[in-house]
C-alpha cells in the first residue's frame, strides 16, 4: 500500500500524508462531492476533479498489485519463480508489463508449439537455438524423431514441428515484446483503405479511403473515425510496421555465430505469425483507449457546461417544440415549472392554419402573461424561430425568445419518468415541456435525461459505453452537488445524484414529502425511510430548506460540523441587532449573503466581524 500511496503522490504532486488520508476516506465509504467540500482540511484542499482521478487511478493500481500476485503466485506453482523474474513482476509500473512478464508461463489453449511439444520435440527445438550443430547436423538429428504412430513421416515434419515450437518462445519473450511493441508505435504507420462497392454509402470518410499516417501522432478523433468505419465494413485499418528492423533486432538478440536455416526461419515465423498480430492488436487497443479517453473527458466537460447553464427563474416560459408534419407542440409553465397551459398549431400548414397558428399562440401570450419563449433547435427550427420572431411584434407583452438545445426532449418524452411525470398529458408534448424545462432551470430538467442521450459530443456511441456512462454521471453529480437542490422541489431524478442518496432514498424523501408534508429542517430528513446516519452525513450538506425552521438549512454549512459561527448566529435576534461573530470567516460571510446583511471588519487578534443590515 505504501508503494501506492507513493506513486499517486508522485502522479499528482502531492504529499503521500494527502494521499493516505484521502484513500481512508474513500475507503471509509464517503463520496467524492462529499470529501471535496466537507473535508478538505483533511485532503489538503483537493478539488473534486483531482480526486475524481485519484479515485480511477487507485482502482487500477490496486488491479495492478493483485495481478502481480496473482501472476507470481501461479509462476511459483509452477515451480518456475526466480528471484530475479519475482523482482521484474514486482517492479512492472502497467498490467501489459505484467502480462508480458508471464506469457512464457500461461496455461494456453492448443496451439502448434503445444502439440510439437506432445510429440517429443521440444529436444531438437532447443537443439537449433543452442546453434551448436550445422544445417547438415540437425537434419541428421530430425531423423531420430519421425514416428509414424505420432504422424511424422519425414525429416522435414520433425524440423518444422521444432521451429513451431521455437516461434513461441521467441514470441513468449516479454523482453522482445516490449522493444518490438515501442519500435512499432514510434516508427510504425496506420493505413486505411476502403471496401470495394462501400464508397458511395460512406461519404463521410471519404478522406480515410486511402490514408496513411504516423501512429505515434495520429489524433484521437481520427482514430474512433477509422473505428467507426471498420466497425461499418467501410475501411480496412492495419499497422505497417518497420518489420525488417524489427526482425534485424531478434536476429541479433538470438543469433550467435552462424546460424543454421531453421532458427532463422524460425524467428521470421515468430515475427510474421504471432508477434506481428498480437503487437497489431495491443497498439490498436492501446490506441482506442486512449481516443475513447479523450471523448469521454470532452463529453464531460461539454456535459458539465450545460448543466450549470444560468438559469432563468422566476419568469412564465413557454417551451416550443417545433415540427412541420405533426405540427408545432407548445406547453406553457408558470414561474416554478408548473404546466399551465398547452397545445399544438401548425404555422406552416397554409395560410388558414398560419393564421390559425398565430392567433392561438398570441392568447398564451397574453393570457398567461409570458416572459420568454424556448424554442427547440431541431426539425424546423428555423421557421419556428422566423414565426414567433414576427408574431410576438403583435403583441405588448414583453417577451422575448432564445433557442434551446432540445438534444434529449424526445427521448425523455417517452421515458418511464416522463409518463411518472406527466401521465395525462400526450407524449408529443412532454418534450414541449422538457424545453421549456431546460431554459427555466437546466440542472434539474437535464438530469432527467440519461447523459448519453444529451447531445453532448461525437462518437459517443462509438467509445466505451461502461466508462462512458461512469464519467457522465460523475460529471452529473458533481454539477448537482456544486450548485445544492431544494429538498422539497426536487424531483427523485434531480435527488438521486445527491451525495450519499440513491434512487429508493429518493423515492422514499418523495413519498415522505407526499405524506408528511414540506421538510422543514435537515434533522427531519432522519425520519426518512433508508435514510442512516452514514447517506445524513453525506447529503445534509448538499441539500436545501429555502423557508425551513434553520435558515442555515438553506446554507453549505453542514449540521454535523458547528462552528462559533453557528453558535454566535443562533443567538442573534431582531434584523437589526449588531453582534460581534467571531470563526470561519466563509461561513460568517454565508450567512451574511443569505440576510442580505453587508460585513464591515474591524482588525484585531482574533479577526471578528460586525453584523449590519442595509
Amino acid at each position: 500500500m505504501e508503494q501506492i500511496i507513493n506513486q499517486l503522490a508522485k502522479e499528482f504532486s502531492i504529499r503521500p500524508q494527502q494521499v493516505e488520508d484521502t484513500i481512508n476516506l474513500i475507503d471509509g465509504g464517503n463520496t467524492i462531492p462529499f470529501i471535496a467540500r466537507y473535508r478538505k482540511e483533511v485532503t489538503g484542499n483537493l478539488s473534486d476533479a483531482l480526486l475524481r482521478d485519484l479515485d480511477v487511478r487507485l482502482i487500477y493500481l490496486r488491479k495492478l498489485e493483485k495481478r502481480k500476485e496473482e501472476v507470481t503466485s501461479s509462476i511459483e506453482e509452477q515451480g518456475k519463480l526466480t528471484p530475479e523474474l519475482k523482482s521484474a513482476i514486482l517492479k512492472s509500473q502497467t498490467l501489459q508489463e505484467v502480462e508480458d512478464l508471464y506469457l512464457p508461463y500461461k496455461q494456453k489453449k492448443k496451439t502448434r508449439a503445444s502439440v510439437a511439444r506432445e510429440k517429443g520435440l521440444e529436444p531438437l527445438a532447443l537443439q537449433i537455438l543452442a546453434q551448436k550443430l550445422t544445417t547438415a547436423e540437425l537434419e541428421e538429428a530430425a531423423l531420430n524423431y519421425i514416428d509414424t504412430e505420432k504422424e511424422i513421416t519425414t525429416a522435414a515434419e520433425a524440423m518444422q514441428l521444432a521451429m513451431d515450437i521455437i516461434a513461441e518462445i521467441v514470441s513468449d519473450n516479454g523482453t522482445y515484446r516490449g522493444v518490438i511493441r515501442k519500435c512499432t508505435y514510434d516508427k510504425g504507420q496506420i493505413k486505411s483503405t476502403v471496401v470495394k462497392g462501400k464508397e458511395a454509402d460512406n461519404p463521410e470518410l471519404e478522406m480515410y479511403f486511402d490514408h496513411t499516417e504516423a501512429i505515434k501522432t495520429i489524433k484521437d478523433h481520427r482514430i474512433l473515425a477509422l473505428n467507426r468505419g471498420e466497425k461499418k465494413k467501410a475501411l480496412t485499418v492495419k499497422l505497417l510496421a518497420p518489420s525488417e528492423e524489427i526482425e534485424a533486432y531478434l536476429k541479433k538478440e538470438l543469433v550467435k555465430g552462424q546460424p543454421s536455416s531453421f532458427l532463422l526461419k524460425a524467428i521470421a515465423d515468430s515475427y510474421t505469425r504471432l508477434i506481428a498480430p498480437a503487437i497489431e492488436r495491443e497498439i490498436r487497443t492501446a490506441l482506442k483507449e486512449r481516443a475513447e479517453e479523450g471523448a469521454i473527458k470532452m463529453f464531460a466537460l461539454n456535459l458539465k457546461k450545460l448543466l450549470l447553464q444560468p438559469p432563468f427563474k422566476e419568469k412564465v416560459t413557454m417551451g416550443f417544440d417545433p415540427a412541420f408534419r405533426t405540427g408545432c407542440k407548445i406547453a406553457v409553465l408558470d414561474k416554478v415549472g408548473k404546466v399551465l397551459d398547452y397545445t399544438t398549431i401548425y404555422p406552416t400548414f397554409g395560410k388558414g392554419q398560419a393564421e390559425k397558428a398565430e392567433k392561438e399562440f398570441l392568447e398564451l401570450i397574453e393570457r398567461h402573461q409570458v416572459d420568454i419563449i424556448a424554442i427547440g433547435n431541431g426539425t424546423a427550427s428555423r421557421e419556428s424561430e422566423a414565426f414567433v420572431a414576427e408574431t410576438i411584434k403583435k403583441t405588448k407583452v414583453p417577451v422575448q425568445y432564445i433557442v434551446v438545445n432540445e438534444a434529449g426532449a424526445s427521448v425523455y418524452s417517452a421515458s418511464e419518468l416522463g409518463t411518472e411525470e406527466y401521465p395525462d398529458i400526450n407524449v408529443s408534448i412532454r418534450g414541449a415541456i422538457s424545453i421549456g424545462g431546460r431554459l427555466q432551470d437546466p440542472l434539474s430538467e437535464l438530469v432527467k435525461i440519461d447523459p448519453k442521450h444529451i447531445g453532448v459530443g461525437q462518437y459517443q456511441h462509438d467509445v466505451n459505453q461502461k466508462e462512458l456512462e461512469r464519467v457522465l454521471e460523475a460529471t452529473v453529480e458533481d454539477a448537482v452537488n456544486n450548485v445544492g437542490v431544494n429538498v422539497n422541489r426536487a424531483s427523485v431524478a434531480l435527488l438521486k445524484y445527491v451525495a450519499g442518496v440513491n434512487k429508493t432514498i429518493a423515492n422514499n424523501i418523495m413519498d415522505y414529502r407526499n405524506s408528511v408534508g414540506p421538510i422543514k429542517s435537515r434533522k427531519e430528513l432522519m425520519k426518512v425511510k433508508g435514510l442512516g446516519a452514514k447517506a445524513y452525513e453525506q447529503c445534509a450538506g448538499f441539500l436545501r430548506i429555502d423557508d425551513g425552521d434553520n435558515i442555515l438549512d438553506n446554507t453549505g454549512v453542514h449540521p454535523r460540523r458547528p462552528t462559533k459561527a453557528w453558535k454566535s448566529f443562533s443567538n442573534l435576534k431582531g434584523s437589526r441587532k449588531k453582534n460581534w461573530v467571531p470563526g470561519n470567516s466563509r461561513i460568517c460571510l454565508t450567512i451574511l449573503t443569505i440576510l442580505k446583511w453587508q460585513p464591515s471588519w474591524k482588525l484585531g487578534s482574533p479577526p471578528f466581524m460586525i453584523l449590519s443590515k442595509n
